[in-house]
């Protein structure tokens, strides 16, 4: 069964993912979307919508230093 897709024409501002990653971390991006019977970019939408994001607005999962928004560099104080 081909993976449902959304109606041709309804998106608002169309654009292609332009950037490289694993070959691995693709195909099991795209088996989950198989799996799910939906395609890729309906399931990369559906991530994004539901990713859960802390007050710095970073995923919470993250544990890589953010830079700070206020301009200062995240280096602590000996």
């Amino acid at each position: 069964m081909a993976p449902a897709r959304r109606p041709r024409g309804t998106l608002i501002d169309p654009t292609q993912l332009g950037w490289a990653v694993e070959r691995a971390s693709k195909d099991r991006f795209d088996a989950i979307a198989d799996r799910l019977e939906i395609s890729s970019a309906v399931f990369f939408e559906r991530v994004v919508e539901h990713l859960e994001l802390d007050e710095r607005g970073v995923p919470v999962w993250w544990t890589y230093p953010v830079p700070s928004t206020d301009g200062e560099l995240p280096i602590d104080e000996a």
